[in-house]
């Protein structure tokens, strides 16, 4: 099966050389989605609110990039620097996702990959329509 590339556009992840995510057969491999903009730069600066709805915009747009969203999305795994911050994490899920919600895993880390990044979210998804 091949693998394909899936960006938005613009793709403020292409600097980085990684691909937002990769489509294999029935499945999309999500990388992290962090509260970048558009312009590569952070969005909310030590505003945790505001990096985490970036993020799962974030997430949102490339999903629908690789045609498929968050109905779809089985397994998340949330990455914050602080988990006095899960509280805000379970309002999201709330808000984005739904009923069966995906599978997650929620984690603190030291550092992302700024040091202004406080929280980034990968997923993995299926295409809809998709077979088991």
């Amino acid at each position: 099966m091949p693998l394909t590339q899936v960006h938005t556009q613009p793709d403020p992840y292409a600097p980085f050389l990684l691909s937002q995510a990769i489509a294999l057969g029935n499945l999309v491999f999500v990388s992290g989605q962090a509260a970048i903009g558009d312009d590569g730069a952070i969005v909310g600066k030590g505003d945790f609110d505001a990096q985490a709805e970036q993020a799962f915009q974030n997430l949102d747009r490339v999903l629908k990039a690789a045609g498929t969203d968050l109905r779809h999305v089985a397994k998340v795994t949330i990455f914050l620097t602080s988990m006095a911050h899960f509280p805000k994490i379970v309002e999201l899920r709330r808000k984005w996702f739904s009923a069966p919600y995906p599978a997650d895993t929620i984690v603190e880390v030291s550092g992302l990959y700024s040091p202004e990044a406080m929280i980034e979210i990968e997923a993995i998804a299926t295409l809809p329509g998709a077979q088991a």
